[in-house]
This record gives C-alpha cells, sequence and structure tokens, in this order.
C-alpha cells in the first residue's frame, strides 16, 4: 500500500466551495453527506486522482474554519503540470492572488491564492 494523505477542510457551509473547487481546480465530486435540512456535512473530492474532503464546523469538535479562526496554519501545496493554467483558473473563479506565480532559483515555479473562505494554496511544479 502506498502512503496517501487525504486532508480534511473545514468550512462554515460547504455547498458553495464544492462549486469552487470544482470550477477553480476541476476537482471531482465522489460523494456528499447531508443533513436533515438537505446542506451538505462532508463532502468527499478528487483532485486529479488525490481525494480530499470538506466538513462542515460543528461545534463539539476543536477543528475550526478559516473564518472562525481569523486565518489558517495550514497551506495547501498542489504539484501540476501547468501550475500557470490552474492559478489563473483559481483567480478567474474567485481565488484571490496571494504571491503570483514565478520561477525561483531553488527550482519550483510557483504561486499562492487564498480561495473565499480563507484556505490557502500553493501552485506549483517543480523545474
Amino acid at each position: 500500500m502506498n502512503t496517501s494523505f487525504a486532508p480534511q477542510l473545514t468550512l462554515r457551509v460547504l455547498a458553495p466551495a464544492v462549486d469552487f473547487y470544482k470550477r477553480a481546480f476541476g476537482v471531482e465530486e465522489l460523494r456528499l453527506f447531508r443533513n436533515d435540512d438537505g446542506s451538505v456535512h462532508v463532502a468527499e473530492l478528487s483532485f486529479d486522482g488525490a481525494v480530499f474532503f470538506l466538513h462542515e464546523e460543528m461545534p463539539h469538535k476543536v477543528e475550526r474554519a478559516p473564518e472562525s479562526l481569523g486565518g489558517t496554519s495550514v497551506l495547501i501545496t498542489v504539484f501540476v503540470e501547468d501550475p500557470d493554467v490552474l492559478m489563473a483558473r483559481a483567480l478567474a473563479a474567485g481565488a484571490r492572488e496571494l504571491s503570483p506565480m514565478q520561477s525561483y532559483d531553488y527550482g519550483y515555479r510557483q504561486g499562492e491564492v487564498e480561495d473565499p473562505w480563507g484556505h490557502h494554496w500553493m501552485i506549483q511544479k517543480k523545474i
């Protein structure tokens, strides 16, 4: 078995985020778990085969949405073939640029965005 990571991002409301990640990153929706009122409680998504989850903020859990924390302690790093294209797509979908896409002398082309809910994404490739 190969080791893999499946991050879980905590948000206050999930449905708009699922739509954003589809537009911004082209993710595939694998499964949605709904509350009794029809709102989304958990979303299982795939980013080019890499699974990650969105989870509704819950009062009895310690995980909090960046909105509730006033920031985030995690930077989600995504390696892709063409980071310029993905960065442009994320910005067009409503992400905010934190650092522009550029090539660095340490061998990476990278840029950073913040999604509308405060999660930070580093989009990059090794050059």
